[in-house]
């Protein structure tokens, strides 16, 4: 399920160019995310702190989220941009977890630079799926 080259340059772009709509004034951690579903469009997001910190979500899920609330569940590849090329943390990875273990995960940096091309399955081995609850 690989990407072509131009559908990964796409997909690093538009997570590089929503980052600057992140609202992050306490961590001053800007991160966008762009997730291609598996019939091609692409769905974006950000993070979006809040005073109260547990309740702030991370652009991964703001992307993935979105998505599904346009009734896609197939996802080929997410790509998250950050300065440093940061990775999910686990709730992200746990998340997208329920959506497929061989999605394409993209890290890129500030410049633009994929710094880790790996999967779901990869980043979160062992689990917990749908498959734990006999619904897999």
């Amino acid at each position: 399920m690989s990407l072509t080259k131009d559908e990964r340059t796409d997909l690093v772009h538009r997570a590089m160019a929503v980052r600057h709509r992140a609202y992050a004034p306490y961590s001053n951690y800007a991160v966008g995310a762009a997730i291609l579903t598996a019939d091609g469009d692409v769905f974006e997001g950000v993070n979006i702190e809040n005073a109260s910190y547990p309740l702030s979500i991370c652009a991964e899920r703001t992307a993935l989220f979105q998505a599904v609330s346009h009734g896609k569940r197939t996802f080929r590849a997410i790509a998250v941009a950050t300065d440093n090329g940061g990775s999910p943390c686990g709730a992200c990875r746990q998340v997208l977890s329920e959506f497929g273990m061989d999605t394409i995960v993209y890290l890129v940096d500030g410049s633009g630079e994929i710094t880790l091309e790996t999967s779901v399955g990869k980043l979160l081995p062992n689990a917990f799926t749908p498959d734990h609850l006999g619904r897999g």
